[in-house]
């Protein structure tokens, strides 16, 4: 069985983004499992790599000892396809595909034809490909060909979580969780939150406003020009502990992904015991229970405003759908539980 691997991560391990913290906890996981890790850090920019940077994790990959598995981090794997078919054959690889590059919100199609075309090529080099949930897992097999007895699903895991206690005035507070990019859907939330003057609201938006300067400026002018400034914040990317703080304030969760291949936050809400308002998009509905949220067409404002107004106006319907999450936290996977998922995978390599 194979006992020690590299896993190679595109960029700053401790990046404020779900995947970036599905691996940080993997890693820490699999050590306690007794497994050997050798960290290798593939450089910034991906999944749109410069020449040079392309070149340089190339070069780190394939220093790799021969025979040693490697775990590749599908932001970075699925534009190094050259890479990955000469490391086939020499080292055993895993990839790992939070959700498919092609399906990020807002690339022209031909940009979103070149990044299937490459990822399918370089999960075709991959001994097996481990994925965040069964949605994901469905489309790696059925858009990139990669049969399903090489696919593994390691859900991302949850810890124990204190209730949220909301608010005690009245207003019902709302938390969104997650990077400010165009998939996560922020350009729908605001003019659907717009519409709901006459309810008694606030908003915190908690997340990495670096990723994408131009979305991060564009929700800013949503703001601005909903004249929304007294009624939200945007705190950017915040520390665990004050992120547990705004989890325990909230009344309800609410974000609009275009597209989740798990939706971290969607688990971490439901641990915390909170209504969720969100898309039916990817793995979303397989995250959160039906009778936990209200799920709506990805990019519909007119839907998320009529939910938004629901669980905003109807106290008994906000109890019912906590009491509902609160029934469906211990259902998640613990964080052990998807680790000694990830090892088998790990050891289907040997």
């Amino acid at each position: 069985m194979v006992s020690r691997f590299a896993f190679a991560v595109p960029g700053d391990l401790a990046t404020p983004t779900g995947g970036y913290g599905y691996d940080r906890r993997m890693i820490a996981e699999l050590h306690d499992l007794g497994w050997e890790i050798d960290l290798l850090d593939l450089g910034e920019d991906f999944p749109s790599p410069s020449k040079a940077t392309r070149a340089a994790a190339s070069t780190r990959l394939l220093a790799v000892p021969a025979g040693r598995a490697i775990v590749i981090d599908g932001l970075a794997l699925g534009v190094l396809p050259e890479a990955a078919l000469q490391l086939a054959g020499r080292n055993p690889l895993l990839a790992l595909v939070h959700h498919p590059l092609a399906l990020e919100w807002g690339l022209s199609p031909a940009q979103a034809d070149a990044l299937r075309a490459s990822e399918r090529a370089a999960l075709a080099a991959a001994n097996g490909v481990v994925v965040t949930s069964a949605a994901t897992a469905r489309l790696i097999e059925s858009d990139y060909g990669v049969p399903a007895e090489r696919i593994t699903v390691a859900r991302p895991g949850s810890d124990p979580a204190p209730l949220a206690q909301g608010g005690r005035d009245g207003v019902v507070r709302l938390l969104s969780v997650g990077a400010i990019v165009p998939r996560k859907g922020f350009d729908v939330l605001i003019p659907a939150l717009a519409a709901l003057g006459d309810l008694p609201w606030r908003l915190t938006i908690a997340g990495d406003r670096t990723r994408d300067c131009d979305t991060a400026a564009r929700l800013d002018a949503d703001i601005a020009r909903c004249a929304l400034g007294e009624r939200i914040d945007v705190l950017g990317a915040v520390s665990p502990q004050h992120l547990a703080a705004l989890y325990a304030e909230a009344d309800v969760f609410v974000l609009a992904s275009r597209f989740e291949g798990y939706g971290m936050a969607y688990a971490e809400a439901l641990a915390h015991g909170l209504p969720v308002i969100g898309s039916n998009a990817g793995a979303i509905p397989e995250t959160v229970p039906p009778e936990a949220g209200l799920l709506v067409d990805a990019g519909d404002i007119p839907a998320l405003a009529h939910a938004l107004r629901r669980v905003i106006g109807d106290t008994g319907l906000r109890q019912r759908l906590a009491g509902a999450a609160r029934a469906a936290a211990p259902r998640l996977p613990s964080w052990r539980q998807s680790a000694e998922i990830f090892a088998g995978a790990l050891g289907k390599l040997a």
